[in-house]
């Protein structure tokens, strides 16, 4: 392929992804199906069916530099944690100045800072890039929230605007900013499928003859507390009454709200609802009392992420391992 640089001005048309899971893979089948040129890496290597929708496989993170044209933009959709900077270092090793790399994941924003201050001194663009949407977005239009220098930021903007739904990208603010508010959006996250969870919870002990699924139902059209979590609650009652799918009640996740918790203690911002939604967490992995809330909030996180429906140990190390570095406050000069 031709080493020429894209026309000045242009929207860039190509792009390059590590991580092809299901968020990564996703994105990947959106942009191919919507004419991008997609090279991609991933452990285990590519699925086939996106080989066959005409992803470039590539087998090793060094293979960017010969597939794209500078400059080059590549997305990282891996687990947070050390895995991260492992392919951070590869990658920068084979890529050349003025490139840009986003972590899509969900890092935090601490280490997002740390790792934009060292790729910067290699003349590298670090775009720390929150996603949300869950699996339906990465396919059919997700929301991006981005972090970083105004220059490298506006590299991927245009990839990530036709990438999302309308409306559905920001330029958040300086390093480490796009994962901030990626963070702080989990947070509430927690909050609504513990207030949700616990509503289906008391429909479900109610003694009274009561009809649960046409009561979410209901609740779901015009209601105030309408929202896709009540939609995914729905769904997954009505194909599977009482949620036993998720006998167990343990609610598995990766962990990140729990930094954000000890941010805001750090903050002096009180977030009683965000926090003891991570206690509920917890909770459920202890003793199985009443289960009915747990089933409710797994089944909802199943529905919007592909969560697991009880213990599964590559989370829970994510869960312990994902925060590289200590908490970190962004110093006054790392703005836009």
């Amino acid at each position: 392929m031709s080493s020429t640089p894209e026309r000045a001005g242009a929207a860039p048309r190509e792009f390059g992804i590590v991580g092809l899971g299901q968020i990564g893979g996703n994105i990947a089948r959106q942009a191919l199906a919507a004419g991008f040129r997609v090279a991609g890496q991933t452990k285990g290597g590519a699925p086939p069916d996106l080989i066959e929708a005409g992803l470039l496989a590539l087998q090793e993170p060094a293979g960017f530099r010969a597939a794209l044209r500078p400059p080059r933009l590549v997305f990282l959709w891996v687990p947070a944690g050390p895995v991260v900077d492992t392919v951070l270092e590869e990658l920068a090793a084979a890529l050349e100045p003025g490139d840009v790399i986003a972590d899509g994941g969900n890092s935090y924003w601490g280490d997002s800072i740390r790792r934009h201050g060292r790729l910067r001194e290699q003349g590298l663009g670090f775009v720390d890039l929150g996603t949300s949407g869950g699996l339906p977005g990465a396919r059919q239009g997700a929301c991006f929230m981005a972090g970083g220098e105004a220059g490298a930021v506006a590299r991927l903007e245009p990839i990530c605007r036709a990438l999302a739904v309308e409306g559905g990208f920001v330029h958040a603010g300086g390093p480490g900013m796009g994962h901030f508010v990626k963070l702080v959006h989990n947070g509430i996250e927690f909050g609504m499928l513990q207030a949700i969870a616990k509503g289906y919870a008391l429909l479900r002990r109610q003694d009274a003859p009561l009809d649960v699924q046409a009561t979410l139902e209901c609740w779901r059209r015009g209601s105030v507390i309408r929202s896709w979590l009540v939609d995914l609650l729905a769904e997954a009652h009505h194909g599977d009454p009482g949620l036993g799918r998720a006998e167990s009640g343990y609610v598995e996740d990766t962990g990140e709200v729990n930094w954000l918790v000890m941010d805001a203690i750090r903050m002096e911002v009180p977030v009683p609802v965000i926090a003891q939604s991570v206690m509920q967490l917890i909770a459920s992995r202890e003793a199985p009392a009443e289960r009915d809330w747990a089933r409710a909030v797994i089944a909802m996180r199943h529905g919007f992420g592909g969560h697991p429906f009880g213990p599964e140990e590559s989370i829970a190390r994510e869960r312990r391992e994902g925060r590289v570095g200590p908490i970190h406050r962004p110093a006054p000069d790392q703005g836009n």
